[in-house]
């Protein structure tokens, strides 16, 4: 808390005329948003719960969220006099799509050196920049939250970037953020870096023991971090299950919950056993791991489509037997994850130039590996929100919830990969992209 001195009045005086001009902003912005009604009449509307579509629809808006859904004509006639009307005409509208796994202040490049060269040459503001454009790219694609899952060594960026969104300075999708995430001394970006370098940046911050576990949490929370990070392992389990548990600890206290990054059955095991909240990509899963995850109810977040773009970027890489073998333990644990009901959220891991704005091929890639389109749409909806903790307000097109839509032309409960054209957006109430309609009334 900031503390005045007395005899500084003068300052005292600004500060608190700045305060009541910021209130009177602000109160009028919630006063024009709070009289604001529109209605969106769809061809259909998906009810992504039961998967069955409500014909020639409507959702009637007042301000950021949804005040009334049914029969167009029933909410037609139900709307507030005036309210605007927004006729999609045959399209299929869904609620706006959640990634789980993002790094919206990642553009690294494809290079051998890439992530290093990213850390060196570009400084945090340019770094925000890049998650600004990242950020408007992933929300014309149709998803209008996000859980950005770790900024990649760009220092509190991506705390700078949702508070920039939330006061309408840049467009993107509501965000939570984890700022630095969490690392073992040594076990994450950089790898290939002298020892005669000294204070090198790096990706993640590095811990060693429960008690620098525990500063790192604190650290990143007051920060304004609203989940924390942890990397359980890299190709062999790195942080310890109690350097781990203290993180939980710290995190849960503060409401917030531990995504881990593992790839091992043990990592996986490790950081399930330690009470995080959910594993990030978990591809080499077995069914002992899985099993663990299904009983104490800890999300999946596969993130398929990251290694589905790099097999089709240079498949030559992928035809030994070890690549091969890596490949189908990926469909081996989806598989087992669907068989035993592990929760799965959706998550695609962009991290370059090419990847950003294509969110929805990790529905795709779900579909491809055993799930139903209505499983991985679900996934990217009321899974998703469940997951971010967002349940009363995204996921769904329910009165009371935000305003967040969609529309495809098409039907993406049998074809998923209309997804990836989506052709109008809104978030809270505002069209932020409108490809159907050339005109509105």
């Amino acid at each position: 808390m900031i503390q005045l001195r007395p005899r500084q009045p003068g300052i005292v005086v600004i500060v608190m005329a700045l305060a009541a001009s910021s209130m009177s902003l602000s109160q009028a912005a919630s006063g024009e948003a709070a009289t604001a009604n529109v209605v969106v009449r769809v061809g259909r509307l998906l009810d992504v719960r039961s998967g069955r579509y409500l014909m020639n629809a409507a959702i009637s808006i007042t301000g950021e969220r949804i005040r009334a859904v049914g029969p167009a004509d029933e909410v037609a006639k139900a709307a507030p006099v005036g309210a605007q009307v927004i006729d999609l005409g045959a399209a299929t509208v869904l609620p706006g799509l959640i990634d789980c796994h993002t790094h919206l202040m990642a553009r690294i490049p494809d290079e051998r050196y890439g992530y290093e060269l990213n850390l060196l040459t570009k400084s945090h503001a340019y770094r925000a920049l890049e998650g600004a454009a990242n950020a408007r790219a992933t929300l014309e694609a149709g998803f209008t939250s996000v859980r950005d899952v770790e900024n990649e060594g760009s220092g509190d960026a991506d705390v700078a970037l949702r508070n920039a969104i939330r006061e309408g300075l840049v467009e993107g999708p509501r965000m939570q953020v984890a700022t630095r995430g969490i690392a073992a001394v040594g076990q994450y970006f950089p790898f290939r870096i002298s020892p005669d370098v000294a204070a090198f940046p790096t990706g993640a911050q590095m811990v060693s023991g429960v008690e620098e576990a525990r500063r790192a949490v604190r650290e990143q929370l007051g920060r304004g971090a609203d989940l924390i990070k942890i990397y359980a392992d890299w190709s062999e389990p790195t942080l310890t299950i109690a350097e781990m548990e203290v993180v939980v600890e710290e995190a849960h206290r503060a409401k917030r919950k531990v995504a881990a990054h593992a790839t091992t059955p043990e990592g996986i095991r490790n950081a399930v056993r330690a009470g995080v909240d959910s594993i990030e990509h978990g591809h080499g899963a077995d069914r002992s791991a899985l099993e663990l995850m299904k009983a104490k109810g800890v999300y999946l977040v596969p993130t398929l489509s990251v290694v589905d773009a790099m097999v089709a970027k240079a498949p030559e890489r992928w035809t030994s037997q070890q690549s091969r073998s890596f490949l189908d333990s990926i469909g081996q644990a989806m598989a087992i994850a669907k068989e035993l009901g592990v929760r799965i959220a959706d998550g695609s891991d962009p991290a370059a130039v090419d990847r950003h704005g294509r969110n929805a091929e990790e529905l795709e890639s779900m579909t491809r590996r055993g799930l139903s389109a209505l499983e991985a749409i679900r996934a990217a909806t009321t899974s998703a929100a469940d997951l971010l903790g967002w349940a009363d307000d995204v996921g769904s097109v329910d009165v009371g919830k935000y305003a967040d839509l969609i529309a495809v032309q098409g039907d993406p409960t049998a074809d998923i990969t209309v997804l990836q054209h989506v052709k109008f957006v809104m978030k809270g109430g505002r069209v932020v992209k409108n490809q159907l309609v050339p005109e509105q009334r």
